[in-house]
């Protein structure tokens, strides 16, 4: 009798850890995924029921090839399970040309042929006047591939079907400490031990503590919906489709429209300021007002029409590194063990590609992309 319990342990089922689950079993490996709560829960970074998709990735020039696979296998998955995951109902992004949001779009459109439409400052204020305020500078470029994702069900349906693979599920288990021994690893788990030849690490914001000694910090992250002031329907998602906006300050707005039980959902990344980090395991999530101070100060000139306080607010964690790119692969080469998190606010669009390169690692396949600006061994995180 085998002294392992899987060839591989995926540690996580959010996104990432779901679609990695579903892509290694897939292919006939013994797997074992593990969550210490249900999938599809509310405590990690994959709720709220969108999520925003764009093909003009502006965080990395090698991220749009991913984002292309991914958006092929979120089609797969939705198919293979009967689920509704995207709505193509194209998006916006606003700001100087020049600036990090337009001017990424721009970059990214042209460098891997995205058809993009560019809107000059009247034909932008015709077609989408819920947004006042524009600078005199500020241009818009319609992505009429991106749209939005559905988070939970998402989840779900990966989960589902690994298991239908043969994936064996563990819920409402947390792995306490891995330890690399000889031909794998040991998780701790509350009175005992999981041994696996493998281990895939997808637990999101617990990342940080469950390998330390890398530059990963969790950070609390509001997610707030707003009703309309005037009960019209000038904001919902059919007429205001996700968007991103450079605001002066190089703050950007971002949202998308109201739909299903949701109001109209809304961020605000304020630049240089980075959200208070949080212990996953510790912290108290309760919303206070200090959470949609900011975001409200902008309302009333940006987006006027709105509640200026939130109908809904959730309290969502994302992981951070320095230089804002995604930490995927084997720390020193090590074939027992795979990384992956460090989301930054923008995985959940590729998390369906980024479970095929988790199962490639897992089976010795040929990396689909460059992982070396996502490689855990990089200087920034040491």
């Amino acid at each position: 009798m085998s002294s392992w319990d899987a060839e591989v342990a995926v540690v996580g089922l959010g996104a990432w850890g779901s679609c990695a689950l579903w892509q290694i079993a897939s292919r006939g490996v013994d797997a074992l995924g593990i969550e210490q709560f249900h999938p599809g829960h509310a405590w990690g970074a994959s709720h709220g029921g969108s999520r925003m998709f764009r093909v003009t990735c502006l965080e990395h020039p090698e991220l749009v090839p991913l984002a292309r696979r991914s958006l092929e296998l979120w089609h797969e998955l939705a198919g293979l399970t009967g689920t509704s995951l995207f709505e193509n109902r194209g998006g916006l992004l606003i700001g100087p040309e020049d600036g990090r949001v337009v001017g990424g779009t721009l970059r990214a459109a042209r460098r891997h042929g995205i058809h993009v439409e560019r809107l000059a400052p009247p034909e932008l204020r015709e077609r989408f006047r819920q947004h006042a305020g524009t600078g005199p500078g500020d241009i818009a470029v319609w992505e009429p591939s991106a749209g939005i994702l559905r988070p939970e069900e998402a989840v779900r349906a990966a989960t589902g079907l690994a298991r239908s693979a043969g994936a064996r599920v563990v819920t409402g288990t947390q792995v306490h400490s891995v330890e690399l021994v000889s031909g794998g690893v040991e998780l701790e788990i509350g009175g005992g031990l999981i041994r696996a030849r493998q281990a895939v690490m997808t637990i999101g914001s617990w990342l940080a503590s469950l390998v330390p000694g890398m530059a990963l910090t969790p950070l609390r992250m509001p997610i707030t919906w707003f009703r309309s002031a005037t009960g019209d329907d000038r904001f919902e998602l059919d007429r205001f489709p996700v968007f991103m906006r450079e605001l002066p300050g190089r703050e950007v707005l971002w949202g998308n429209g109201s739909e299903k039980e949701y109001g109209v959902k809304l961020g605000l990344e304020a630049h240089g300021r980075r959200p208070r980090p949080i212990d996953p395991d510790t912290d108290d999530r309760s919303a206070v007002s200090e959470d949609w101070a900011d975001l409200t100060r902008v309302l009333e000139r940006c987006l006027p029409g709105l509640e200026p306080i939130p109908s809904q607010v959730s309290v969502c964690m994302l992981t951070a590194t320095p230089d804002g790119q995604f930490v995927i692969g084997r720390p020193g080469g090590d074939p027992r063990l795979i990384l992956a998190g460090g989301c930054n606010a923008h995985g959940f669009k590729h998390a369906s590609g980024i479970g095929e390169i988790l199962a490639d690692l897992v089976t010795h396949r040929p990396a689909r992309m460059p992982l070396d600006f996502v490689s855990p061994d990089r200087s920034v995180l040491k």
